[in-house]
C-alpha cells in the first residue's frame, strides 16, 4: 500500500483531497519531521552503537515524527561505520572540526522543527528525552540537568562546574541547574538565529544556554542522570580557564550592561574612596580623577555594546 492510500484509509477521503496540491506533486515526502537526534561523534566506536539503539528505542514509542543524525567529526576509527550499521543516517566531517562544529552540522543537515542533542559516549539517558519533549510546547529549550553529585562528574569538576553554573546564574539574573549540558531539546528556529555566534568547539552548549536566557526565550530544565562515559573524554583541565572567558564573552555579547555597569561602578567607587581620602589629607591627586574618567568611559563602551547587541538581535534567523 502507498503512502497516499495509507492516508486516504486512515481519513476516509481521497488521498488528493486531504492532502491537496502537497501530496498530488510528491513533497510528502519532504514535510519536516518534528524532531531530529542529532549525535556528535568523535572516535566513540565503543559507544556509539549502544547510544544509537537506546534512542531509537525510545523514538519508537514517542507519537511524533523523528529522525536520528549521527555527524562522524573525523573519526579515526570505526565510529561511522557502528553508526550507519545502526541505522543512523551519518553525516561525516573529513577532518575533526570540534564539537560545536559537528552539531551545526547536524542542524544544517535537517530541516526537523526541533532538534535534541545527546552525546554518543553513553553518559545521558536516553529515557529521559520524552520528559523533555513535554516541555517543548511551552518553551524554546528544555535542558538535561545533570547534578552535580552525579557519577559521570568526577570530584576533580566539580568545583569548576559549580563556579561556572554560579558565574552564569549571576551575569544572567537567573539560575542556572547545568550550563552546559549535552542533552537538550531547541527549537530550530531560535537556535538558527544565534548559529553564526555558536563556537565550534566544546563551548557550544554554554553559549546557546547563555544566548537564550539573555534574550528572554523560556528555558526549562529537568533532573537527569549522568553516567560514567564510555571511551576516553575529550575535555581537558585547561578548558576551564575557556569556558569561563566563553561564559563572560557571551554576556559580553548578549547583555554587555551586566558586565560594563558593574565594572564602571567598581571604578567609580574608588574614584570616590580616593576622593574623600584626598579631601582628608587637603590634596586632590590624578588618582581620583583618573578613576572617575575611566568609570565613565567603561559604562560609555557599554552602553554602546547594548545599542550593537540590540541591532544584531533585530536581525532574522540565520541559516
Amino acid at each position: 500500500m502507498s503512502t497516499l492510500d495509507a492516508v486516504s484509509d486512515l481519513t476516509g477521503t481521497s488521498a488528493g483531497t486531504a492532502l491537496g496540491p502537497l501530496a498530488r506533486t510528491g513533497a510528502l515526502q519532504t514535510v519536516p519531521k518534528d524532531l531530529a537526534v542529532i549525535i556528535p561523534a568523535f572516535n566513540e566506536e565503543g559507544g556509539i552503537r549502544t547510544t544509537i539503539e537506546k534512542v531509537q528505542a525510545v523514538l519508537a514509542q514517542m507519537a511524533c515524527r523523528t529522525e536520528l543524525v549521527v555527524v562522524d567529526d573525523g573519526s579515526a576509527d570505526a565510529t561511522a561505520a557502528e553508526a550507519a550499521a545502526a541505522g543512523a543516517r551519518v553525516i561525516a566531517h573529513p577532518h575533526n572540526k570540534g564539537y560545536g562544529a559537528a552539531l551545526k552540522t547536524g542542524i544544517r543537515g535537517t530541516t526537523a522543527h526541533n532538534i535534541l542533542i545527546i552525546d554518543a559516549d553513553c553518559t545521558y539517558p536516553p529515557e529521559a528525552i520524552p520528559r523533555l519533549w513535554a516541555k517543548m510546547d511551552r518553551y524554546d529549550m528544555a535542558v538535561g540537568a545533570r547534578p552535580i553529585t552525579s557519577s559521570g562528574i568526577t570530584w576533580a569538576r566539580r568545583p569548576a562546574k559549580w563556579f561556572l553554573n554560579k558565574l552564569a546564574s549571576y551575569l544572567v539574573g537567573q539560575h542556572i541547574p547545568d550550563l552546559n549540558s549535552g542533552q537538550r531539546i531547541m527549537r530550530r528556529s531560535v537556535v538558527l538565529h544565534f548559529l553564526p555566534l555558536l563556537p565550534m568547539g566544546f563551548s557550544f552548549t554554554s553559549t546557546i544556554t547563555m544566548a537564550m536566557l539573555a534574550n528572554g526565550y523560556p528555558v526549562a530544565y529537568e533532573p537527569i542522570e549522568y553516567a560514567v562515559r564510555t571511551g576516553t573524554s575529550k575535555i581537558r583541565p585547561q578548558d576551564f580557564g575557556n569556558f569561563i572567558l566563553l561564559v563572560v564573552r557571551a554576556i559580553v555579547l548578549f547583555n554587555p550592561l551586566k558586565v560594563f555597569l558593574p565594572a564602571g561602578a567598581l571604578l567609580f567607587l574608588v574614584g570616590v574612596g580616593k576622593l574623600i581620602e584626598d579631601i582628608y589629607l587637603m590634596n586632590l591627586s590624578e588618582t581620583a580623577v583618573m578613576a572617575f574618567l575611566s568609570a565613565i568611559v567603561v559604562w560609555s563602551v557599554g552602553l554602546l555594546a547594548d545599542m550593537i547587541a540590540r541591532l544584531q538581535l533585530t536581525r532574522g534567523p540565520q541559516a
